[in-house]
């Protein structure tokens, strides 16, 4: 009976779902929010000063080697983490990625408790996406013949792996979430951007591509 009450003690939702070692979060929840943004404006900046050298750079494309920065060591590392370490709710070393990961579970507890869906849609996210991100700030900086199609590739896997995300969660009942607030500010905010922003960079990558295909059918109809 020990045993069984153990594996039930643990802040995520539903409650009577057994979840066998697990132990609680080490750091508290500025903490982990603290660390996990100061990284990220530290990745920025240091991405926003190394673009600055690459010739004939907008600031339009600096930032969105920022973002394909950004996204890409999120996807690596973070997300990398949690795919291949299916047992970080048991982790007593205080590892920062397993602390945000059991931190993260109280907006959506699918990932303490490892739903198949999930692990899927984060593990192909890491390892297919996350390099392809890297690749895309190579791309811009390099201004690569390939550029727009990368990034219109990458977003369109982003917003396709955040519709089946949310889609999941709406068809099993939606009822991951600790309280509200983690909803809120977990699931829904710390989500937004992979659905703004990646349809932002799909349009305009786009209608560059359709430009680029319009004028080369232009110059050949001029060469006849």
């Amino acid at each position: 009976m020990e045993g069984s009450d153990s594996a039930l003690n643990h802040p995520y939702s539903p409650q009577n779902v057994k979840l066998p070692g697990f132990v609680p979060v080490f750091y508290s929840q500025a903490t982990i929010l603290g660390v996990y943004g100061l990284a990220s404006i530290l990745v920025v900046s240091l991405t926003w000063l190394i673009s600055g050298r690459a010739p004939k750079k907008s600031k339009l494309d600096r930032w969105l080697m920022c973002w394909w920065a950004f996204t890409g060591l999120t996807h690596l590392i973070l997300e990398g983490y949690f795919a291949f370490s299916p047992e970080f709710y048991k982790d007593k070393t205080a590892c920062y990625l397993a602390e945000v990961w059991k931190e993260y579970s109280k907006g959506d507890s699918r990932y303490a408790f490892r739903d198949a869906g999930v692990v899927a849609v984060e593990g192909l996210t890491a390892v297919i996406e996350g390099p392809a991100c890297l690749l895309a700030v190579y791309a811009i900086a390099k201004g690569k013949s390939y550029s727009y199609v990368l990034q219109l590739a990458i977003s369109l896997g982003q917003l396709y792996g955040t519709a089946v995300y949310f889609i999941t969660a709406f068809l099993e009942g939606d009822h991951f979430a600790a309280s509200p607030l983690y909803y809120y500010e977990y699931y829904i905010a710390a989500n937004a951007s992979w659905i703004v922003i990646p349809t932002l960079i799909s349009i305009r990558s786009w209608k560059r591509i359709c430009a680029a295909v319009q004028a080369q059918g232009q110059k050949k109809n001029k060469t006849r």
